[in-house]
């Protein structure tokens, strides 16, 4: 059986390390999450200690493209430092968050019983979650788009994609070219909880994000309310359950008691396929889960 190695380097925190081994395809595959706690420095400096080592690499903690629909803009600061590797493809999950995350809320529909049609539900990010929150508007809910209350601090979250399209025309240029510590909570600031903005909260029936990014501006209670997200450690979920989340959905399959992010699948499906990412079509990654059976993880709080 071919071995492969995959890492998810990332510039949030080391505190969220973990490892993990799965056979598929014919593969068996070892997985590991490196945090850098923020540092540049180091995090390009494991990078290159990675290059040509491992099979592939996650981007954890930043995005390398901004997406919005079709629109695709490169993040200057990130390519920067992704830019030591020579050898081993690195990705960023965002091929699996347009695709993949697209199909789960329906997938809840169909196999979970769960309906959407006429719920609220807040996506934190619409740039970063365009996927989700289009598959959300398919299965009838009514959005809340929080690109703008939670990334930029102006009080109005976005009700429509076409509106998220045509201002992330005007903003992805200016957007890309700012550093990554504007763009991403890094390091320990990732661990701050600032409360931003409960009323959104309170109104959605749904939140949709990245978990971390959920966690930092939540209120302190979220009674009754379903979460779709994508990394979660057993603490998270023991928090949530505390603060009264009734259904956490993660987008991405558990392994070894803890759920990887888009950017560890995809480096998977890129390292057991062989394949440079920029030639696998994102049909593909949606065979290649439907072929594993590979389903979101609905945990009932």
């Amino acid at each position: 059986m071919k071995e492969k190695r995959v890492v998810s380097a990332s510039l949030g925190s080391s505190k969220r390390n973990h490892r993990a081994e799965v056979e598929l395809l014919g593969c068996r595959v070892f997985i590991e999450r490196i945090g850098v706690d923020g540092d540049k420095k180091r995090f390009v400096e494991l990078l290159q200690s990675l290059d040509g080592k491992v099979d592939a690499i996650g981007l954890g903690g930043a995005d390398l493209y901004l997406r919005a629909g079709q629109y695709h803009y490169e993040v200057k600061d990130v390519a920067r430092l992704v830019s030591v590797l020579r050898e081993t493809p690195i990705v960023d999950g965002g091929e699996l968050k347009d695709t993949w995350e697209r199909e789960v809320p329906r997938y809840l529909r169909e196999s979970e019983g769960i309906e959407f049609k006429g719920k609220t539900a807040l996506i934190m990010s619409g740039m970063d979650r365009y996927g989700l929150a289009e598959g959300l508007h398919q299965e009838g809910c009514n959005l809340l788009i929080g690109d703008l209350p939670f990334a930029v601090g102006v009080p109005v979250a976005l009700r429509k994609l076409g509106t998220l399209r045509f201002l992330s025309v005007l903003m992805m240029p200016v957007l890309r070219r700012l550093p990554i510590d504007v763009l991403y909570p890094t390091g320990e600031k990732q661990e701050e909880h600032q409360p931003r903005f409960s009323g959104y909260f309170e109104k959605a029936d749904i939140i949709g994000g990245d978990f971390l990014y959920i966690w930092r501006f939540m209120p302190d209670r979220l009674p009754g309310k379903m979460i779709i997200t994508n990394t979660v450690t057993s603490q998270d979920i023991s928090e949530m359950k505390e603060k009264g989340v009734k259904v956490l959905v993660t987008t991405t399959p558990e392994m070894n008691n803890r759920s990887f992010g888009t950017n560890v699948l995809q480096a998977i499906f890129v390292a057991v396929l062989e394949k440079k990412p920029e030639d696998i079509k994102p049909e593909e990654y949606l065979e290649l889960m439907k072929e594993l059976n590979i389903k979101p993880r609905v945990i009932k709080l």
